[in-house]
């Protein structure tokens, strides 16, 4: 059985395919496109299908999937399992209830603090009696550099090379903002590693998100690198899982 599963972020979208658990189609796409979409659901003989959006859905994408499959119209308000304490789940991102849903399933009773480097940096906790309380979210690295530059006078909008992992010293202007930007992005993530480690030894920190490589680069060399798994798929991974829930295990 083919699952088609579509991640609609502020960014990019990402589309994949699993064969059960398997993933075995993947690409990213600026907006997700119809045709490839078609393609996707008469190559793979696609039978169920989920989106996860932090806007918009298109419409005629949704209609698309409604006909041709079977869809799941996913929110924060599926479960497959997770004690969900979050006060406001109706403003819940529906990205990060589908990591959480995805950790739930790899981790199982397991500390996962997991950190999404994305548009936004979110962080979210679940314990090992899969109880979620919620998390934090902040700037990503490029909203923090646009920021700078939008609300002053004078500072330039500094162009960020995420495929480099130097953090330059600030002996000029472009470099002390790329410093202050990264450096703090660093300490951030740190924190709240060190934060959650304190109180479980045991913690497993879950990394994804458009930045996670330059994050991963800097914390290589940390006490806490033996505790980081980065998984790029995170998202679909969940949306991978509710449709297992409604269609494998509710059977």
């Amino acid at each position: 059985m083919h699952n088609l599963v579509i991640d609609i972020g502020n960014t990019n979208s990402k589309v994949a395919v699993f064969e059960d658990r398997k993933l075995v189609f993947f690409q990213s796409l600026e907006q997700p496109d119809l045709k490839i979409i078609a393609g996707l659901v008469s190559v793979y003989a696609i039978v169920n299908s989920a989106v996860s959006s932090v806007k918009q859905e298109s419409v005629a994408l949704i209609e698309f999937l409604i006909a041709n499959t079977n869809y799941i119209q996913f929110s924060t308000r599926l479960n497959t399992g997770v004690k969900n304490y979050y006060e406001t789940i109706s403003s819940l991102g529906q990205d990060r209830w589908a990591k959480v849903l995805a950790v739930h399933y790899a981790y199982n009773r397991q500390n996962c603090l997991i950190i999404d480097a994305g548009t936004c940096i979110t962080y979210d906790v679940l314990n090992t009696e899969s109880a979620y309380y919620g998390g934090s979210i902040s700037p990503g690295i490029s909203m923090r550099f646009k920021a700078l530059n939008h609300y002053t006078g004078k500072l330039p909008l500094v162009k960020w090379n995420r495929e480099d992992p130097v953090v330059p010293q600030g002996t000029d202007t472009e470099k002390a903002i790329t410093n202050g930007v990264l450096q703090g992005i660093i300490n951030e993530v740190e924190g709240f590693i060190a934060l959650n480690y304190t109180n479980n030894k045991d913690l497993k920190v879950v990394i994804t998100g458009g930045d996670a490589m330059f994050l991963l680069e800097q914390l290589k060399n940390s006490i806490f690198a033996p505790h980081i798994i980065h998984d790029p798929y995170l998202v679909l991974k969940g949306l991978n899982e509710v449709i297992a829930f409604e269609y494998v295990q509710k059977d």
